[in-house]
């Protein structure tokens, strides 16, 4: 595959760096981080920015309202987005990167037309609804339970770790849809559904991390009504919508965090070479060292979008590979972080220490690193399953 770049996309990167140059000056200043409200607002306020200058969904195909961009084109537009500190997707990024994408891979014309373009616009945000108490990695063992009641299901159960339900309008919603049995194993008897965060029934309960924020929420559902016309795929057929889901999940979500963990990565060295530690000859290998496992995951990405683009725009399995190894390269970056900052690695308002505290979910959140060297060595090695 050839990673150069054509006249025609430094044209496009030339356009693109002009337009943040006028953009990015108008935005008001970032709310504070622990305010959900204000930080929606200003997510969905860039976002409808992006959408009239016509970046909104580049790389979604034209028919679920996105301008068809190519892999390289959208690999641009996140270089030059995260270099010129542009906001990220924040508070809409599960209707962005997940539930809008799996919709445009799955959903009716119906739903297309009627989910895709408010995630583009900005106008509605998604949470996602999937792990529950007992069933966190184990995600085929979840117990929300949905009856069919005519046109609509009955949905009762719980969730945890729900992303941004506190500011959602929908949510990316697995239930069961029939028991497990001897003959229907846990993989088979899920639903993929779309539920509205204020139907009756819903309560929120917001979850504080170790960080203090509250992007992460419970959510009790008691005998929810949700439409059989909001439901993606067939019913029981779940589980494989789900790993449409995942697949951008793992595979295309993190792409613009490289592209942030490579601008901390410098920021990080500047700061050494200030505050004296620099001359450690160990820490100067340890950031060259993640400098260049950085820029390998970067060149994995190209490799990875660019595959996902042939295959119809969903991810493969190299998404579980890239996930895998950058889980574990964040956690050593900010880690060196802790090592330059040294005394200042006990003050928790500093934000390379925020990103070390949430790093450390990276090798939990979007799938284990368990499930990843499951995956790799079954899908891609093709070893034989563990008992």
């Amino acid at each position: 595959m050839d990673l150069t770049y054509t006249a025609e996309e430094e044209v496009f990167r030339g356009q693109l760096k002009e337009w943040l140059a006028k953009a990015l000056p108008t935005l008001p200043p970032a709310p504070d981080p622990l305010d959900w409200p204000g930080r929606r607002a200003y997510d969905t306020a860039w976002q409808r920015m992006l959408y009239d200058a016509g970046y909104a969904g580049l790389h979604w195909p034209a028919d679920a309202g996105g301008r068809g961009a190519t892999p390289t084109q959208h690999l641009i537009f996140l270089e030059e987005t995260e270099r010129a500190g542009a906001p990220y997707v924040g508070a809409n990024f599960v209707g962005l990167l997940h539930a809008g994408p799996t919709v445009a891979a799955e959903g009716t014309a119906e739903q297309r037309a009627r989910w895709l373009p408010p995630v583009l616009r900005g106008d509605e945000i998604w949470c996602q609804g999937f792990s529950e108490p007992d069933a966190g990695s184990d995600l085929a063992s979840l117990r929300t339970r949905a009856v069919r009641d005519g046109d609509h299901y009955v949905v009762s159960g719980s969730k945890i770790w729900t992303s941004h339900a506190e500011v959602a309008d929908w949510c990316e919603l697995l239930v069961r849809t029939e028991p497990v049995s001897e003959s229907v194993p846990k993989h088979r008897g899920i639903t993929w559904l779309a539920m509205r965060m204020d139907a009756p029934g819903v309560t929120v309960r917001p979850l504080r991390t170790l960080a203090g924020s509250t992007e992460f929420a419970e959510m009790f559902l008691d005998e929810v009504r949700i439409p059989v016309t909001d439901r993606v795929g067939e019913e029981n057929d779940g589980w494989r919508v789900t790993m449409v889901t995942l697949s951008f999940e793992r595979g295309t979500a993190f792409v613009g965090e490289v592209v942030a963990c490579r601008r901390a990565l410098g920021e990080l060295a500047r700061a050494a070479r200030e505050n004296g530690r620099w001359s450690g000859t160990v820490l100067r290998r340890r950031l060259g060292r993640i400098g260049a496992e950085f820029a390998a995951l970067w060149r994995l990405t190209q490799w990875n979008v660019s595959e996902a683009q042939r295959s119809g725009g969903v991810p493969g399995t190299g998404g579980s590979v890239f996930k895998l190894r950058y889980s574990h390269a964040r956690q050593e970056l900010y880690e060196v972080a802790a090592e330059v900052l040294g005394p200042d690695a006990l003050d928790l308002s500093h934000p390379w220490n925020q990103d070390r505290l949430s790093s450390l979910s990276y090798t939990i959140a979007a799938g284990t690193s368990q499930i990843q060297q499951n995956i790799v060595a079954e899908r891609i090695l093709g070893l034989p399953k563990g008992r």
